[in-house]
């Protein structure tokens, strides 16, 4: 089995910092312009009744599913984290470029969200009442995608992207790629019969 070039390991890192740097960079430029979600919140429109920029706290997952798990979804982060290093450059999946691309976007998703579940940023929930006070240990949200009639997308942020790109790229990667290459096996075990 052939190592995995070290050209791999430092595009991985190079994807999961800027990614990361990235999502924590817009979440605290927003939660600083904005302000956190409650009575004093404000919101900016940037294109008129399809995208608008306002503060949201999610204590669950992707599109607000499973809300106060935020350290279960923490521990599952976690899991996630290490298995994709040991596909990666134990399992030796690093080799293909794609899925090293395509894994680092995910892992710096999983990093951007992580930081906020563990309550690093070190907010505290300003509503409701019974709330006040408490540490806040949920992910930041900020950009608001809604078209008046049709959708209404779930409040995101620059991490959750970096997820649903990353499964895109796994997904199209599996179908797609995965797939030619079975189809070549195939046919090279066909000609050599």
């Amino acid at each position: 089995m052939t190592p995995v070039p070290k050209s791999r390991y430092v595009l991985f890192l190079a994807i999961v910092t800027v990614g990361v740097a990235v999502d924590l960079g817009t979440k605290h430029w927003a939660f600083s312009r904005l302000g956190a979600p409650g009575p004093d919140a404000r919101a900016m429109r940037v294109l008129d009744d399809v995208l608008r920029l306002e503060t949201s706290l999610n204590e669950g997952a992707l599109f607000g599913m499973g809300q106060g798990g935020s350290f279960w979804f923490a521990g599952l982060s976690c899991v996630a984290a290490v298995g994709i290093c040991y596909w990666l450059f134990v399992g030796g999946a690093a080799r293909d470029l794609w899925l090293t691309v395509a894994l680092a976007s995910v892992m710096a998703g999983i990093g951007g969200n992580l930081y906020d579940r563990l309550g690093l940023p070190g907010l505290t929930w300003n509503y409701p009442v019974e709330r006040i006070g408490e540490p806040v240990y949920a992910v930041r949200d900020w950009i608001h995608f809604q078209i008046e009639g049709l959708i209404d997308w779930p409040i995101f942020n620059v991490a959750d992207m970096l997820l649903v790109c990353g499964a895109t790229l796994l997904a199209v990667h599996a179908l797609w790629i995965e797939g030619r290459r079975a189809t070549a096996d195939t046919a090279d075990r066909s000609l050599s019969s």
